[in-house]
């Protein structure tokens, strides 16, 4: 019998399989998203209620930490409630990028999205009636204390706003609107849903502008949905609202 040697250049080990739940199998307990929605619920009405004594003179910077830790604390429930399931966060996100034309595409993907969105907001906006110098002043009004002032500011913006990118669209996009995908058996009810959900998390912004936030996060499930994929999403998304900080600032 010939003597067995694990190190020939024949035998490969390959390393143990991570366990992947059956495709009809919930992402998390109902319990698990039923609390991570009143948790996004309760919040966007304290913080409603907390915008409106602001005068936007209060620092920034305190802010944008507050606002960056609290994402990554929902990011970090979330992931407790997936894991518990054997679900992997890569699984969430989708995609992947073998190459650098992988990536590239990507991008391509993701400035491409934001036109189309740009442009079916803009239409909504105005159908909202969100448009004109009077509602340029209530943006500035509702805004002003979320506006960055000085260039340690706009750093601190740009880190909120990537943030915001990668851990909403995990939140909303990857976690949220999967799990009402696999509850509802329906891809649709997901995408509505979690847009919904979205646009009810952004309370301080007021009724109408909520659901202009619905609809551009209906356009991001639409995309996820397409592409399954998370990442030309969280791009567009961290792109959006630097931008948004941005030109706010040049306009307040």
């Amino acid at each position: 019998m010939e003597n067995f040697d694990p190190t020939s250049p024949t035998i490969q080990l390959q390393p143990p399989l991570e366990p992947q739940p059956p495709a009809s199998r919930l992402f998390a307990s109902p319990w698990h998203t039923l609390l991570l929605v009143l948790l996004l619920v309760g919040f966007s009405a304290l913080g409603a209620r907390s915008s409106a004594h602001l005068t936007g003179k209060e620092p920034r910077i305190p802010l944008y930490l507050a606002t960056m830790i609290w994402e990554w604390l929902l990011l970090g429930y979330v992931w407790i409630g997936l894991r518990l399931r054997h679900v992997p966060l890569r699984q969430v996100i989708g995609g992947r990028w073998s190459s650098a034309a992988d990536f590239l595409r990507d991008i391509a993907i993701s400035i491409a999205f934001m036109i189309v969105a740009l442009f079916v907001l803009g239409v909504v906006g105005k159908i909202l009636g969100l448009t004109g110098k009077a509602q340029a002043s209530e943006a500035k009004r509702i805004f002003g204390f979320l506006v960055p002032r000085t260039r340690t500011e706009i750093y601190f913006w740009v880190a909120v706003s990537a943030t915001a990118g990668f851990c909403e669209e995990i939140i909303f996009r990857g976690y949220l609107q999967q799990q009402f995908r696999l509850i509802f058996r329906n891809a649709a009810a997901g995408v509505v849903i979690s847009a919904l959900l979205f646009g009810i998390s952004h309370g301080y912004e007021g009724g109408k502008r909520m659901v202009l936030i619905a609809v551009y996060g209906a356009l991001f499930g639409l995309l996820a949905l397409w592409r399954k994929s998370l990442r030309p999403g969280m791009f567009a998304h961290g792109l959006y609202d630097s931008m948004s900080g941005v030109l706010m600032r040049k306009l307040t």
